[in-house]
């Protein structure tokens, strides 16, 4: 059962899965969305497979750049060679994502002080996570310590996931404001902006990071305005393949997600993800604690 983020948040609607086709359909439309829930969602899937090899490839293609969801896959299928069943894998592959986000979301609270107003992109709360959250996760965990923060909501076209952030600001009492993307600079600038807490979909080697497109500019007017930027995401997000950015695929999507009824005749250019250099992060997040210097965070992932 997926509820399905695309009627968010005008109504809750599930989708009912009951084979491996359904899943990739549900990944591809954005009915979930945000890299660790999409992981789960994806080993899940396997447990409905009736083909395993074939339909991890399926899998795998419905979203080609987070990276969750290729080690979901993989988990599932390794633990199935030991001899475990399908379903087993897959519900251990959600308790220890929920484990992990409620980790990344009690660190990333640490980053923050009472008063502070903290920018995001994209969503990056449970609906993106499964549970816990990752970057909204840590404004949450921090707003149950008791911290006054405020949050301003980039609204991150085309599809608007503001709209799911807030949904979740909203339902947790968290004071925000939606905002336009272009605005974050400007905010930026008039020092209303303590801190940028953004999620990732996969991570490069050297700390280059692809996540939703808008982020890198968001990033380098962070940088510009000496704004904290920090990359909350759980260890399966790292990609030790991938050297640097250059070699994250990025997804392009339908023309008709920008266009819309707005420009008729025209045409449209549909990246889903940017990559940022790993040059303008102050410092990653994830379920092993905060990190400044990449050496010492891939470190901590091989203990």
């Amino acid at each position: 059962m997926i509820l399905d983020q695309t009627r968010l948040p005008w109504a809750m609607e599930w989708l009912e899965c009951r084979d491996v086709a359904s899943v990739c359909r549900a990944i591809s439309a954005l009915a979930v969305r945000g890299a660790p829930a999409i992981g789960v969602a994806a080993a899940y899937g396997m447990a409905l497979s009736k083909d395993p090899a074939s339909d991890a490839k399926a899998l795998k293609a419905s979203r080609p750049t987070a990276v969750d969801l290729e080690h979901a896959v993989d988990f599932v299928l390794g633990e199935m060679k030991t001899g475990s069943s399908a379903i087993d894998a897959a519900k251990e592959w959600d308790a220890m994502n929920s484990g992990k986000c409620r980790a990344i979301s009690e660190h990333g609270a640490g980053l923050l002080k009472s008063g502070d107003s903290v920018l995001t992109h994209c969503n990056t709360g449970f609906l993106a996570t499964n549970e816990y959250g990752s970057a909204l996760g840590a404004v949450k965990a921090a707003h149950a310590q008791g911290k006054r923060i405020f949050v301003y909501v980039d609204e991150t076209r085309p599809r608007l996931q503001g709209s799911l952030t807030s949904w979740e600001l909203l339902r947790d009492g968290i004071p925000h404001k939606v905002i336009v993307d272009a605005a974050a600079g400007s905010l930026m600038r008039q020092g209303k902006i303590n801190a940028v807490m953004v999620g990732a979909d996969r991570i490069a080697k050297n700390g280059d990071f692809a996540n939703k497109i808008g982020t890198y500019p968001a990033a380098v007017l962070a940088h510009e305005n000496k704004v904290p930027f920090y990359v909350l995401a759980p260890a399966s997000s790292f990609d030790r393949s991938v050297a640097d950015g250059s070699g994250i695929t990025i997804e392009y999507r339908d023309e008709s997600e920008v266009l819309g009824e707005r420009f008729p005749g025209a045409g449209a250019l549909n990246p889903a993800f940017d990559v940022t250099p790993a040059k303008y992060v102050t410092a990653f997040v994830n379920e092993f604690g905060i990190f400044r210097r990449m050496g010492d965070l891939w470190k901590s992932m091989k203990e």
